[in-house]
């Protein structure tokens, strides 16, 4: 009896100590998988973040190559646009007169140079009711270039930042008559370059008055938020002066 009692003892012994040992592997085997689990995880999240960044970084490589595109293309654009610039001034504008095809196209240039410097949503608005059936649009009855002052000054004074800036240049011809209109919403910061601007306007002045003498007119309208300058040339009147001194 007391041998069996002893059996008994030792057996429940053995399941309470096999008990104590099967919940202390089971959680050592928790503590285990939980950090298996974080360090699966850690490694999914490097994973991840490896992931997005190989597709990241070629999409901003992308971005970067596409700026660089676009400037090198503004590059490329701006430097033809000065080289018909250039060939102008160097060439044409020592003739003491070219046609009114060659003034309007350089002009035109000298606009898209300027135009660069411009936030895509300024309000540009280029008007040319000129056409090559004119019949004095191929004559040599220009001034070289008599259109770079107004144009010049539009860009230099203009206010190019606010809602509602604007530059709105007019070329026209009509009836043997050239008009330039050129009128831009004036900047809140005043004409700092006012005496440099009133010079060049008055040596434009000087210049259309030796050349064309009274078939010109340079008119000047201001207020206080739009300047604007009106050039017109009666070039039929101008052709028959020159034949007749001819």
């Amino acid at each position: 009896m007391k041998y069996l009692f002893v059996m008994i003892i030792a057996l429940l012994l053995f399941v309470i100590g096999l008990l104590l040992y099967l919940l202390w592997y089971s959680n050592r085997q928790k503590v285990a998988l939980e950090r298996e689990k974080e360090l699966f995880d850690t490694k999914l999240h490097y994973l991840q973040l490896e992931t997005l960044e190989s597709r990241l970084d070629p999409h901003l490589f992308k971005n970067i190559l596409n700026s660089i595109q676009s400037h090198a293309y503004q590059t490329y654009y701006a430097l033809d646009k000065m080289a018909g610039v250039l060939d102008y001034i160097l060439y044409h504008s020592q003739r003491k007169l070219v046609t009114l095809k060659e003034e309007h196209e350089f002009s035109i240039r000298l606009i898209d140079i300027n135009k660069i410097k411009l936030n895509p949503l300024f309000r540009l608005d280029i008007r040319s009711n000129i056409g090559e059936m004119e019949p004095l649009y191929n004559e040599e009855l220009v001034a070289p270039l008599i259109c770079v002052e107004l144009i010049e000054n539009a860009f230099k004074h203009a206010d190019l930042t606010g809602s509602d800036a604007f530059i709105s240049i007019l070329f026209k011809m009509k009836s043997g008559q050239f008009d330039l209109v050129v009128s831009n919403k004036k900047s809140s910061k005043g004409m700092l370059a006012k005496e440099k601007g009133g010079y060049g306007l008055s040596a434009l002045r000087e210049r259309l008055k030796l050349i064309y003498g009274p078939f010109y007119r340079l008119d000047k309208s201001e207020d206080e938020q739009v300047y604007s300058m009106h050039l017109k040339i009666n070039l039929n009147e101008f052709k028959t002066k020159m034949h007749t001194i001819r």
